[in-house]
């Protein structure tokens, strides 16, 4: 999830880490915070692998500061964790949601609509939190008020998320691709 979404924020502008890890925290931190012993290891990666680059930048008052840059080779890896996402970037919603974050950088309204197909194929698949001989627990059959809330809950989100993707594939049925 890091490495798509430190991708992802550079492919719509070169940025200071600081500003990156402001900005990954927004997106991802809800569920993970961003620690510099994390941000700052996954840089080092991505710029080792060729996918990033730092230039010093002057400061004004204040000493150089380093801007990070995607390169064409982190371009070309992103569009491909995009388009060929991982099965946990698919099922699991906070990877997902990550992932959707950065869909539109994808060209091809039809490499677009396979992702989201396959996140809509994973929501129609029988699921739950809870299992009875390895059944999925209904919510009528739940006799704990809080567990029953969870099983309420995660209805109406999947509900909302099928109704928003089946539009959302509607839309990308249409759509010409875009230049590269």
């Amino acid at each position: 999830m890091l490495t798509l979404a430190i991708l992802g924020f550079l492919a719509e502008r070169p940025m200071h880490a600081y500003e990156m890890r402001r900005r990954l925290s927004d997106l991802i931190g809800h569920n993970r915070p961003v620690s510099d012993g994390a941000l700052y290891p996954a840089l080092n990666r991505l710029r080792q692998a060729g996918h990033l680059e730092r230039e010093a930048e002057p400061g004004d008052s204040a000493p150089q500061r380093q801007v990070l840059r995607i390169t064409p080779s982190g371009r070309a890896e992103l569009l491909r964790r995009l388009s060929e996402p991982k099965e946990t970037e698919i099922t699991d919603g906070g990877a997902f949601f990550t992932l959707l974050a950065f869909l539109s950088q994808v060209p091809d309204p039809g490499r677009r609509a396979a992702v989201l197909r396959r996140r809509l194929d994973f929501l129609t698949r029988p699921a739950g939190f809870f299992t009875h001989d390895g059944t999925p627990v209904r919510i009528a059959d739940e006799p704990d008020p809080y567990r029953k809330g969870m099983l309420v809950m995660a209805r109406a989100a999947q509900r909302a998320e099928r109704a928003w993707l089946e539009e959302a594939l509607r839309d990308l049925d249409t759509e010409p691709p875009r230049p590269t």
